[in-house]
Parts: C-alpha cells; sequence; structure tokens
C-alpha cells in the first residue's frame, strides 16, 4: 500500500476468506477437542459457554471472543495453535469489505473523519452501535449484530494507546439530534461524546444545519495517517468501500475536510451546543 493504490470492497463479494478461514479454525477446535478426549458439552463447561455455542464454532457459525480462543486453546491442550490464530479470527468479526480499513486503523497517528448519517463507530456507545446494527437492512441476524458490536467496541482500545494518536471528528448536527435507539440511548452518547471531547488528543466540531456553505457534500469520509508519510483516505456507502493512497485523491479529500473545518463550529464552541442538546433530551 506504499504506491498510489485504490482499493476497493463490497460485501456482497461471492467469496468471502473470512468465512473460509472461520470453517478452518473450527475444524482446528474440532480436531484439537477429540485429540483431548473431550465432547462438545465438555469442552463448553471448561471454558464456560454451552455445547450449541461450541458446536456453532467447529462450524464455523459463530466467531468466539479472544478469551474464549485462549480458552479453549488452554482446554484441549493445543499449545498455543488456537491462540496463533486469535488475530485472524478477531478480523473475521468485521464485515470483508471493512476489514483492511480496521488493520490500518489500529495503527493510525492521526485520524480525522466527517459523519453525515450516524455517529462515527469509534465514538459510539454499545448501546447506540447495537440500534445502528439493528436497523441494517438486509437484517442482520442476532448473532451477527453481537458480533459486530462486540467489534466496534474492541476497535476503541485505539483511545488508550501510547502514544495517543491525534483524532478529530466533523459531525452533523442533524446526527446529533437523531434519536436512533430512542431518546435514553441517544442522551447517553451524547454524554460520551462530551467526555471524548474533553480529552487533550480528541477534537469534536459540529457542523450546524444552519450552515449556508457546506464543503461536504459529497459525503462522509475519513483521513489517516500512517507514521510520517503514509497518508490515505477512506469512504463507505452501502456496503461498497474505496481506500486510497494515491497523493492527489487523498490531497483532495484533505482540503476537503480543512474547509469542513473552517466552517464546523469550533472544538470549544461544539461542546458548549452538545451541553445544549443534553437540556432538551
Amino acid at each position: 500500500m506504499d504506491g498510489a493504490v485504490t482499493v476497493t470492497g463490497t460485501a456482497e463479494s461471492p467469496v468471502d476468506p473470512g468465512a473460509g478461514f472461520l470453517r478452518s479454525f473450527g475444524r482446528q477446535v474440532k480436531l484439537l477437542r477429540e485429540a483431548a478426549g473431550l465432547t462438545q458439552a465438555e469442552l463448553g463447561t471448561s471454558v464456560g459457554y454451552g455445547e450449541a455455542h461450541i458446536a456453532s464454532v467447529e462450524q464455523g457459525r459463530r466467531i468466539p471472543k479472544p478469551e474464549m480462543v485462549e480458552a479453549m486453546d488452554r482446554a484441549v491442550g493445543g499449545r498455543g495453535v488456537l491462540v496463533a490464530m486469535k488475530g485472524e479470527v478477531e478480523r473475521a468479526r468485521y464485515p470483508s469489505f471493512f476489514r483492511q480499513y480496521v488493520r490500518l486503523e489500529a495503527e493510525a497517528a492521526q485520524l480525522h473523519a466527517y459523519d453525515s448519517h450516524v455517529v462515527k463507530g469509534l465514538l459510539q456507545t454499545e448501546e447506540y452501535a447495537r440500534a445502528v446494527f439493528e436497523m441494517w437492512r438486509p437484517l442482520l441476524d442476532a448473532d451477527t449484530v453481537e458480533q459486530r458490536v462486540a467489534a466496534r467496541m474492541e476497535r476503541q482500545r485505539l483511545f488508550s494507546r501510547r502514544p495517543a494518536p491525534l483524532l478529530s471528528f466533523v459531525i452533523e448536527e442533524t446526527v446529533l439530534r437523531r434519536p436512533l435507539g430512542g431518546r435514553i440511548v441517544l442522551r447517553a452518547q451524547l454524554e460520551q461524546l462530551l467526555l471524548h471531547g474533553h480529552e487533550r488528543n480528541i477534537e469534536i466540531q459540529v457542523m450546524p444545519t444552519e450552515r449556508e456553505e457546506h464543503a461536504g457534500l459529497a459525503g462522509a469520509f475519513t483521513l489517516l495517517h500512517i507514521g510520517d508519510r503514509r497518508r490515505m483516505a477512506y469512504m463507505e456507502v452501502q456496503n461498497e468501500s474505496a481506500l486510497h493512497s494515491d497523493p492527489k485523491k487523498v490531497g483532495a479529500f484533505e482540503s476537503t475536510y480543512g474547509v469542513l473545518r473552517a466552517q464546523a463550529l469550533t472544538p470549544r464552541e461544539s461542546l458548549t451546543f452538545i451541553k445544549k442538546l443534553l437540556g432538551e433530551q
């Protein structure tokens, strides 16, 4: 990804390498379990899950959490075989079109995002994220919703990374007024934005609906700075994505983002605005 590259992806791809990996991982779990002389029920009891859960993992239909992978490895005497696959298992939680972006996001020294429909995933509360995934069309099944929510919460480890990345977000006022999941969920989300907005490495800006000029009409996007030189731009719409590293394309997005920040409320004005919205809930 060091040259001028544009990578596109779609959730509608007929072959999902993540699904194939999960089936392979499940077969490995089954082989190790049987070699250890354990039934599915016995393994489930050992790691704190039900027999049906173990069966789903072995069939590649359920994605185990990292701590479950570690527990299964210990229970079957895997000697680190399952743990070695933990990273790939975790990435399989994400839709196929999103996985490459997630890897880059975790490495980012800077991340800057403009959002026009929902609060950025990195900033979402668990209940807000669940509401977003439950509204997904076509509908996601309950297990997939919980997997996606857990994966979204895992991404927020970025906030505790040291050295801390520099993060900024421009969010449309309409996003902050839209009560996805209900008023209680929205209130908790606004409170979380206030908490993040007071961090020294995070700046949140609100784009007022009343603005007569707006540079972001082409839609939402995210800018990533990886290390000192790699700059990338990411876009996603209707389960299709594009990841750009072409300096000209990335530069155009950076220019747009600069104008958006100038048009939006300042970070201090934005926190005051969010406090005002909280008072209206």
